[in-house]
């Protein structure tokens, strides 16, 4: 069982790895740059040795690259849609070079689901085909607001089957996301169902990172409000989640609002108390 968080990049790559550390990181997630930005700064090298060079003196494993939000690879605006797929390559390379074995992406929005699938799974082809590496690309369900992809596992799996380098992309499965979408997580029976339900239409051999959130909004809502660990309103669903038995393999990273490192060091405290308080360690 690995516990971690997103972990910011301010100042330089070469302060992330200490960062995750003091937060007692076993796994990380990270952006390259700014996430609510296209701008593309060049990657400092000496950063990025430094980054390496920390990283492999850790015990921190696997890291987790986070495209920026604005990527749309459903779109139907050939500029926005051009955009994104180069950012997803940019993304693919700079993870590849940082040593970090996979990328994260939102599923996009479209007006015409079947249509703005089609163009996702179109543009990551085209993105993995220019990104000649290893590194795997896991798409993040949504919690379905406005016209939102991959709220729906059918519409996940409708992506991947179309990806033509079936071994190099996965998905995330987000619990805030999960519950505003409508999966109630709130008992181990509902739990169970979610995951037999997953692994028939996607396949657990899919998933490769939970992202632990819990939610401020209502189940159904499709109100995307990540909140603190066991303060929200999925109840103890996020402790049937990291209890369960076929997600013990997987790591576990949360995004949950933070003022200060003391916000993280206490959502890390309650997702390892819900980890003892059901295997009775």
């Amino acid at each position: 069982m690995k516990f971690g968080f997103h972990i910011s990049i301010a100042g330089g790559l070469s302060n992330v790895v200490p960062r995750a550390q003091k937060l007692m990181c076993a796994t990380m997630q990270l952006f390259t740059r700014s996430p609510r930005s296209w701008l593309l700064n060049r990657l400092d090298q000496q950063d990025v040795r430094d980054f390496k060079k920390a990283l492999r003196k850790s015990n921190i494993t696997p890291v987790f690259v986070h495209t920026p939000y604005l990527l749309n690879l459903a779109s139907s605006n050939a500029r926005l849609y051009k955009k994104s797929v180069n950012a997803l390559v940019t993304d693919l390379q700079r993870s590849n070079n940082l040593g970090a074995r996979y990328v994260i992406m939102h599923c996009g929005s479209a007006e015409n689901a079947a249509r703005g699938i089609r163009i996702m799974a179109r543009g990551i082809n085209t993105a993995l085909n220019r990104a000649q590496n290893a590194v795997v690309l896991l798409l993040e369900n949504t919690a379905g607001g406005g016209n939102e992809l991959g709220y729906q596992f059918d519409q996940l799996a409708d992506i991947i089957v179309r990806v033509k380098q079936t071994e190099r992309i996965g998905v995330v499965l987000d619990t805030a996301h999960l519950f505003a979408a409508g999966y109630d997580l709130r008992t181990r029976t509902n739990v169970d169902t979610l995951l037999r339900t997953f692994d028939s239409i996607v396949g657990l051999d899919k998933l490769r990172l939970v992202h632990l959130n819990d939610s401020r909004a209502a189940c159904g809502s499709r109100s995307d409000r990540h909140w603190h660990i066991g303060k929200g309103e999925s109840g103890k669903g996020l402790a049937h989640m990291v209890n369960h038995p076929q997600l013990q393999h997987l790591p576990f990273i949360m995004e949950t609002p933070r003022k200060s490192d003391k916000d993280d060091l206490r959502n890390m405290r309650a997702a390892k108390r819900m980890v003892k308080a059901i295997s009775g360690n």
